[in-house]
């Protein structure tokens, strides 16, 4: 049996596929010879829910920026409160390493300022001299 025997049914079978296919995609649209419009009540309900849809959206996006900020907020309080503390204890450091300071504690520890003092001086190499006794 050749295949010419089979031609006139694959062509049938082409011509009833596309008929089906065609009536498919028809059903897909709404016939326009029906003269059935959309019902407003449906669109009105589809806009509403698109708009608090939308909303919603908003609002949560507005929401977790506003959580950032506060967060960035606290955040530059707290470095505030730090930089603060760090020149309080700048400060305090100042106070106890100033000469005044150092002289009243060296006083409470028994030491007594120098009645002439001595002066080292790195400018000038000093010379090791051998002294002789005799």
């Amino acid at each position: 049996m050749a295949m010419t025997a089979f031609a006139p049914a694959i062509t049938r079978s082409k011509e009833i596929l596309a008929e089906k296919s065609a009536q498919v995609v028809l059903k897909l649209v709404a016939d326009p010879s029906s003269g059935v419009q959309a019902d407003r009540k449906f669109f009105a309900k589809f806009v509403t829910v698109v708009g608090v849809i939308g909303l919603m959206i908003l609002l949560l996006i507005n929401t977790l920026l506003n959580q950032d900020a506060i967060a960035l907020s606290n955040l530059k309080v707290e470095a505030k409160m730090v930089s603060d503390e760090r020149e309080a204890i700048a400060r305090q450091i100042d106070t106890m390493s100033s000469p005044e300071a150092l002289a009243n504690a060296a006083s409470e520890l028994g030491m007594r300022p120098a009645e002439s003092p001595t002066f080292l001086s790195l400018d000038k190499p000093v010379v090791a001299t051998e002294v002789s006794n005799g």
